[in-house]
């Protein structure tokens, strides 16, 4: 079927994509939209099609969504665009050397160029402290939120550890379902590492104000069990609280384990270039599981936006022309019924504006670094995140008396 794609590639150029997420199923997308008809190999470890993750801790698990809709498309895709699909299938080592991939099977497949989208895995408790116990849950595939909606029932106790977004969403979807929820942070502050100390103040306000026991500067001393099941937790305030489930967020860590092994360079995710080469030139990296440059570091950004602009434009690399990805990033969280939309990264900020919007529970902050506009939080406030974007696209930081103003048109900054 790829002679019937025209354009480029030969049957010796063949790609292989290790990952079924949302870079994955971006870089083979765009490649085909440009008419490459190389051979492509998409090895995914999953059992589905490739299928978009966010949902998981929102929609999906509130049962709002079905995994067919997840699918960013359906199987026949996969064969009328020439992709050889190995699902439920592992890539356990890359020999460089050889140019080929080990799969689970023992089997091994030849690559010409080799694309790393394996995302990232949720970092578990520890056994010592009872994260081995039923009824201990994290969150990163289908099969996970599945078994975590089939305990999410009406009146249970359940115990969320971290105040992440994930946590925050996951808090979110136990009450709407009439769970009751003890939400513990053991920073100073929920979402400490991503949001300034205005984001915090408004979360927090909202998951109280929803009778969620949310206790900050409190980690978790160890899981109390009864024949193999958690039943409870002893907290590091000195309480002892009665649970049924217990959700855990507390980060992830990137999938990059075969890629360390075959001696390409990584730091907690493959360290890729502005063309999202790894130090082996025929292998790229993108997604979750990249280490990329922005703003003079190497960061991770864990987004659906980072995913697909990193894919297309290593696509175009791809593909014969050379194309820099230079991020710009924007992220969201749905909590109740409040939409938190982020512009640009606001690590490392040095000051924070905090802007009220024009309805009621809206509002917005926004982020400055070396008096440079870097970011902003939006909540329920669209028109902050859409002009804010724009502005720090730009490269232009307006008055920060004029931001500050309610009374401001803020679409008048764009032509200022």
């Amino acid at each position: 079927m790829a002679e019937e794609l025209g354009g480029i590639g030969v049957q010796d150029d063949r790609l292989v994509v290790v990952g079924g997420g949302q870079a994955a199923f971006a870089l083979i997308a765009r490649l085909r939209a440009l008419k490459d008809s190389r051979p492509i190999t998409l090895i995914s470890d999953e059992p589905s099609l490739p299928y978009q993750r966010p949902p998981l801790s929102k929609k999906y698990l509130l049962r709002e969504m079905t995994l067919d809709r997840l699918q960013y498309r359906p199987e026949s895709w996969y064969a009328e665009q020439a992709i050889d699909l190995r699902l439920a299938t592992r890539v356990t080592a890359i020999d460089r050397a050889a140019k080929s991939v080990i799969l689970s099977d023992g089997t091994r497949l030849s690559y010409h160029t080799l694309a790393l989208a394996t995302g990232a895995t949720p970092r578990h408790l520890a056994d010592s402290v009872g994260g081995a116990l039923d009824g201990v849950f994290t969150l990163r595939d289908f099969g996970d939120a599945d078994r975590l909606a089939e305990a999410m029932r009406p009146g249970r106790r359940v115990l969320i550890i971290g105040g992440g977004y994930i946590g925050l969403e996951a808090a979110a979807v136990a009450r709407t379902l009439g769970l009751e929820v003890t939400l513990i942070e053991m920073a100073d502050r929920i979402v400490q590492r991503v949001a300034a100390s205005a984001t915090s103040d408004i979360l927090r306000a909202l998951h109280l104000s929803r009778g969620v026991d949310l206790r900050e500067g409190t980690g978790l001393t160890h899981l109390v069990e009864k024949d193999g099941r958690v039943v409870g937790a002893e907290l590091s305030d000195g309480t002892t609280i009665d649970v049924d489930l217990v959700i855990v967020g507390i980060g992830v860590s990137a999938n990059d384990r075969i890629a360390h092994d075959a001696g390409i360079e990584t730091a907690n995710g493959v360290i890729v270039d502005i063309h999202g080469r790894s130090s082996d030139p025929s292998v790229f990296a993108m997604g979750d599981c990249a280490v990329l440059p922005f703003a003079d570091m190497l960061i991770r950004l864990e987004s659906v936006q980072n995913a697909v602009d990193q894919a297309e434009a290593i696509a175009a690399t791809i593909g014969g022309t050379p194309t820099p990805y230079h991020p710009k990033p924007w992220f969201w969280s749905d909590q109740y019924d409040v939409k938190l939309q982020i512009a640009g990264f606001g690590l490392g900020h040095d000051e924070t504006i905090t802007r009220a919007g024009q309805r009621p529970g809206s509002a917005s902050v926004w982020y400055y670094r070396q008096g440079r506009l870097i970011a902003v939080d939006a909540i329920n406030d669209a028109k902050a995140y859409v002009v804010g974007k724009k502005l720090i696209e730009m490269g232009a930081t307006p008055d920060k008396a004029a931001i500050e103003n309610p009374a401001t048109d803020l679409k008048a900054l764009l032509v200022a």
